[in-house]
């Protein structure tokens, strides 16, 4: 059953051994990521008492994703996706020490954290669309669906314990050891990317001329669905996309818990997005903008009931709900982009797909934090659900009869060259 399991079935990606190694690898890398975002809100929350100031972290590391992805994306395109990886994700480990030595030798201020969180989205900006179109290089075309589904599961489990893990670790030694346990885990991810087989990796070959952003507007300006795609994916990065600023400011504003309380609330969330990730393993519907559409609905749905929790315990158990709905959204938003593309253009496409997912945090995270700060942290978390809806709705009454993918997905049938 196993073995027909990794050969055609759910874990069939497994067959690849470079994909084993970074699933493996990354599983580290994701914990140090979790606990690290589990700190910073507290970390921002002892510094200020202030959900805008936790707005303004979260949107500063966010917006170099606006103009940064996209580059970052002509890159995939062009060099060796390896040596960048490698690259950003030693930036990334020197970055989260740095914060950590601070924070335990008690100089920490808030433009501290302002100023990393800044040079950290620099160097994530860079890197993840690079990492996107890399990894479905460590599988065969016909697996990069299911790689999707296990990168997620592989996500969403490291989720679950990271959060608690940095809970613990603030509650027993404040938010260092947090950030220090970050930058520890790039060295698993590091050396993963250092025992691949080169030759394992399907590469498409990088382009020798130079690569242009403009094609890639122009090829989705000429695709309705993908430009709908990108809409949908601007409305919940902007307003559903935040359940750590939405799990911190009703843990510690409205139920007023603790750092262990508030990492509690992240795997919450987790068990949700690790259900749903193990389901888009076994049931890999055809991806489309239109199944996007209604997840996306459905999320804001569950947004809107959260905020109505009435204690700690309710809020934790309707959670998973939000957790599975938005791992399912962010799939099959993720897989429509990847496969839904030429794949001479991929890179690209996934860089403006992350700047426009990322981006909309720059402008949400701050507005949230400021309706929390002037209305109350209910009403701030109801209104993201709310927008989720309105602004999802509007994309499918736009764009309603043109949401299906061409059949033929080359650069030259879609842009008649």
């Amino acid at each position: 059953m196993v073995n027909e399991s990794i050969s055609s079935g759910s874990l069939r990606s497994f067959r690849h051994k470079n994909f084993r190694l970074w699933f493996f690898a990354s599983f580290f890398g994701n914990m140090g990521t979790w606990a690290q975002r589990i700190a910073q809100y507290w970390l921002v929350l002892e510094l200020t008492d202030d959900a805008f100031q936790l707005g303004i972290v979260a949107g500063l590391q966010s917006f170099p994703f606006i103009f940064l992805s996209s580059f970052g994306g002509k890159l995939a395109d062009r060099f060796s996706m390896r040596k960048m990886i490698v690259i950003a994700n030693l930036s990334a480990s020197l970055l989260a020490a740095i914060l950590g030595t601070l924070v335990i030798s008690g100089n920490v201020q808030i433009w501290h954290v302002y100023i990393i969180a800044t040079l950290l989205g620099i160097s994530s900006a860079i890197e993840s669309p690079i990492t996107q179109s890399f990894l479905t290089q460590l599988v065969s075309p016909e697996d990069i669906s299911n790689s999707i589904s296990l990168r997620s599961v592989n996500f969403n489990t490291a989720r679950l314990f990271g959060p608690v893990v940095s809970g613990f670790m603030i509650n027993a030694f404040g938010t260092g050891p947090s950030f220090l346990f970050n930058s520890l885990s790039f060295v698993f991810v590091i050396s993963a990317l250092a025992l691949m087989k080169k030759e394992d990796i399907s590469e498409v070959n990088p382009l020798k001329e130079k690569v242009y952003i403009k094609e890639a507007i122009e090829y989705i300006k000429a695709r309705p669905d993908l430009k709908a795609l990108l809409l949908v994916v601007f409305f919940f990065g902007t307003f559903a996309a935040l359940p750590e600023l939405f799990s911190a400011t009703m843990a510690t504003k409205v139920f007023d818990k603790n750092a262990l309380d508030f990492g509690i609330l992240g795997s919450c969330i987790a068990v949700g997005s690790m259900s749903g990730s193990i389901l888009a393993t076994k049931f890999e519907w055809k991806p489309s903008t239109r199944s996007v559409i209604l997840c996306t609905c459905w999320w804001g749905l569950a947004i809107i009931i959260s905020s109505l929790a009435p204690t700690y315990y309710w809020y934790a158990l309707i959670l998973p709900v939000y957790g599975a709905i938005m791992l399912i959204t962010g799939i099959s938003a993720l897989r429509t982009a990847q496969l839904g593309i030429d794949a001479a253009i991929r890179g690209r496409i996934m860089g403006i797909y992350i700047s426009v997912s990322m981006g909309g945090v720059v402008f949400g995270a701050p507005l949230i934090g400021w309706v929390t700060e002037f209305f109350g942290p209910r009403e701030a978390v109801a209104s993201g659900g709310v927008m989720t809806i309105i602004g999802s709705t509007f994309v499918y009454f736009r764009y309603r009869g043109r949401l299906e993918a061409p059949e033929d997905l080359s650069i030259g049938a879609t842009l008649g060259k």
